[in-house]
Order: C-alpha cells, then structure tokens, then sequence
C-alpha cells in the first residue's frame, strides 16, 4: 500500500507541475498510458476484455472521468495537498449515496465522524485565506462523483474483474479527453513530455499495487494506509512546488483525515 499510495502522490504532483496543460490533454495522457498497460494486462492474463456488466462500467467510466477532470482542474487552483485531502472526502458521499442506492445502514458513529470531516473543511475555508473558492468548489463536485463511482462499483460487485473495470475507465477517459483536448491542444515543451507519458504509468502502478495490498492483508488493516498519500503528496508539494500551509490547513487536514480513518475502522468492524 506504501508503493501504490506513493506513486498516487507522484501522479498528483505531475499533474501539478503540468499547470499549463490543458486539463483534458492531461486526462488524455493518463488515462491513455494506464489504457496501454491495463490491456496488456488483460490480454496477457486471459481475462475477458469487455466483461459482464458493461452498462455499469461504462456508467463508472464517465462518472469517474468527471471526478478525475475536475480533481486536476482544482490542482490549478489549490495546494496538491489540500486538493488530494479534500478528494478523501468521497467516501462520505458515497456512504450516503448506499444508504438510499444500495439500502446500506450507517452506525451513528459514522455521522460523528461525517460532521468531524465537513467541519475541517469549514475550518480550511473559513480560517485558510489560501483556499481558493473555486478550486474548492471544484474538488468537493468532484469528491461527489467519486461517491458516485464508488456505489456504481459496488452494484458490479465481483462479476468483472478489477482491471476489466479500470479498462473500461481508460478507455472512455482516452476517447472523450482526448476529443475535448483537440480544441485546446498545448505542445508539451522539455520535461512536460515526461510528466505526461509517466502520468498513466503512476496511475496503473497506484491501481496494481492498491489492489494487491487489499488481497494479501485485511482491509481494515491496508484501508488507512492510503490516507498516507496525503502526507506524501504535502511534502513533495511543499519541497517542490514551496507550498505553505497555515496552522488552520493542518489543523483543517488533521480534521478531515483523522475522521475519514476512524469511519475506515469503525466501518470494517
């Protein structure tokens, strides 16, 4: 999980460093490096390219492309810590989504931590004169889409493999990013080129391992480790790009992250 969460904050600050491309060329070239290696995953391993519940999957696709333009949208607007912290934030949404969608029942600790969570984003907006409204905007619409995301994966449930799913993704992100992008094409200069081509290779390599790590430990082990990512993706932020945060980021971040870790734990028990 420590190699999937640390190549996640590698894309995150990729996309940052690329802060004049275009969004949908940078979605075009992540979801098209990680559409090239997840195929060839696919075929290699015998697996059934176009699956079982395609419907579903493409539905995931275009919610999930959604969620992803918008979270590097808010990367030109927000620290890439605080955008990567407050993205974290889907998975209230989509506990709320199930209980209507999916008939799922929440314990009222978890709304405790739900209001913890929201608070910390009152306390970034509120305190932090470093947070962008927009940016903020963005990046909660996007963190709604991800719940979105999460409740549609949960209806496919284990009738198409993991990478099938990831492939439909792809995919659908590689035709429309790159249709959108056309319009809006920026030649990529110097070390722009590399940024871009290993978008997709960080992507696929956060998947691959992110999925290993759930199959060899306990969930309610491997599930707050992710939230590393946040720590990762703060200090190349501040080392490389000279992000500040102010006491009230932390404190905000702390707030967030803590409560999303604990509803982890309390909901794996």
């Amino acid at each position: 999980m420590t190699i999937s969460t640390f190549s996640f904050a590698l894309m995150n600050v990729s996309v940052k460093y690329l802060d004049r491309i275009p969004t949908f060329q940078i979605v075009f070239f992540r979801c098209f490096g990680s559409l090239v290696l997840a195929t060839t995953y696919i075929l290699v391993k015998g697996i059934p390219i176009f699956g079982i519940k395609r419907r579903l999957m493409l539905l995931r696709a275009v919610l999930g492309l959604t969620a992803m333009s918008l979270f590097f949208l808010s990367l030109k607007y927000l620290n890439v810590g605080t955008a990567v912290s407050l993205r974290y934030i889907a998975p209230i949404f989509a506990a709320v989504f199930a209980v209507f969608v999916l008939r799922e029942k929440l314990k009222n600790i978890q709304w405790l931590f739900f209001i913890t969570a929201f608070a910390g984003v009152l306390v970034l907006k509120g305190f932090d004169g470093n947070i962008n409204t927009i940016g903020l905007t963005l990046i909660l619409t996007a963190s709604v889409f991800s719940g979105m995301v999460y409740v549609v994966i949960r209806k496919i449930g284990v009738s198409d493999h993991p990478a099938v799913v990831v492939n439909y993704f792809m995919f659908v992100g590689t035709v429309i990013g790159g249709l959108l992008a056309i319009a809006v094409w920026v030649r990529p200069m110097g070390y722009e080129w590399m940024f871009l081509l290993l978008l997709g290779v960080f992507g696929f390599m956060g998947q691959l391992y992110m999925t290993k790590a759930f199959q060899i430990a306990k969930t309610n082990l491997v599930a707050p480790l992710k939230y590393i990512e946040v720590i990762f993706t703060i200090s190349i932020g501040v080392l490389w790009f000279n992000e500040s945060y102010t006491i009230y980021s932390f404190i905000g971040l702390f707030m967030i992250i803590s409560a999303l870790v604990l509803n982890t734990l309390v909901k794996k028990d």
